[in-house]
């Protein structure tokens, strides 16, 4: 065993702890935490592939603005002390039948689509990095502005609704 794939099995174990943890974690800033901590770990996998744009990228956009963000949402409002509320009787039978539909369509996109012969392949080093990253920039706001304003937008309004329904449930509660 070469140190690549050593140190792609310990991230990996680490990846899928980090993402149990956020799962199962009761208190929402730890499980923010893990999933800052699952951020790093998928910016360390951009780095053995050879793609360190994406890790920075990975590091600066998710773990430290997003994140950062959620966490003082999460500790401003004080959404970690809040009480248990009732789950509604077609909540749980609803999540079941999802994750068994993820199950199938995670299996069928494993076993039936995988291609064995394809080959992935580092870019070449005749390549040039700054033209490379030149062209994926002008892609990326030429072809994929609209994408990217409308997850912004969604960011947003998802941050805005999470304080006026924490802010009803505080006023509920006094």
């Amino acid at each position: 065993m070469n140190s690549e794939l050593i140190v792609f099995l310990v991230l990996s174990l680490v990846a899928v702890a980090a993402g149990l943890g956020m799962v199962f974690s009761r208190n929402a800033v730890y499980s923010a935490l893990f999933l800052v901590l699952n951020f790093i770990t998928v910016a360390v996998f951009y780095l053995l592939l050879g793609a360190p744009f994406i890790a920075m990228s990975q590091i600066t956009v998710y773990a430290g603005a997003i994140m950062v963000l959620f966490l003082f949402v999460i500790m401003l409002l004080g959404a970690e002390n809040l009480p248990p509320t009732k789950s509604l009787p077609w909540q749980k039978p609803l999540a079941y039948i999802l994750a068994g539909i993820l199950v199938v369509e995670s299996l069928y996109l494993v076993f039936l689509q995988a291609q064995p012969d394809m080959v992935v392949t580092a870019p070449g080093a005749s390549v040039n990095s700054m033209e490379s990253l030149r062209e994926m920039a002008m892609t990326m706001f030429n072809q994929f502005l609209l994408p990217f304003e409308v997850t912004s937008v969604l960011l947003l309004v998802a941050m805005v609704g999470a304080i006026v329904l924490t802010k009803r449930e505080k006023a509920g509660q006094k």
